[in-house]
């Protein structure tokens, strides 16, 4: 089974930047494609970037422009480089493939506040 590990979350001020990690075993990475999901309190999970094992990205709306989404398959990891954050992108952070499997993890918490 899939496992994957989220990091790099924290607290940043409006206007912000953090980089998230994610490091993914067990499955078959280099095939994948990989997404990066968001839930805000009392809300549904959302895919907020996704990339394929060519590296084709895809964005929401509300994040493109900001969020850049890469990765490294040799070490089955993906990133998430956040610039320009706003307070609504306050969620906890997860990554999965994309449609995403049963398998997700703890994810890691943004929170965006002066």
């Amino acid at each position: 089974q899939m496992q994957v590990v989220e990091s790099g979350g924290g607290l940043v001020q409006p206007g912000g930047s953090l980089s998230l990690s994610c490091s993914v075993s067990g499955g078959y990475f280099s095939i994948l494609f990989m997404g990066w999901y968001r839930q805000a309190p009392g809300k549904q999970r959302e895919l907020v970037a996704g990339i394929s094992r060519s590296a084709t990205t895809k964005y929401s709306d509300s994040v493109k422009g900001r969020f850049t989404i890469s990765r490294d398959n040799a070490k089955n990891t993906v990133y998430l480089q956040m610039n320009s954050l706003k307070p609504e992108d306050t969620a906890v952070y997860y990554c999965n493939s994309d449609p995403p499997s049963k398998y997700w993890g703890q994810g890691t918490q943004v929170t965006v506040s002066s």
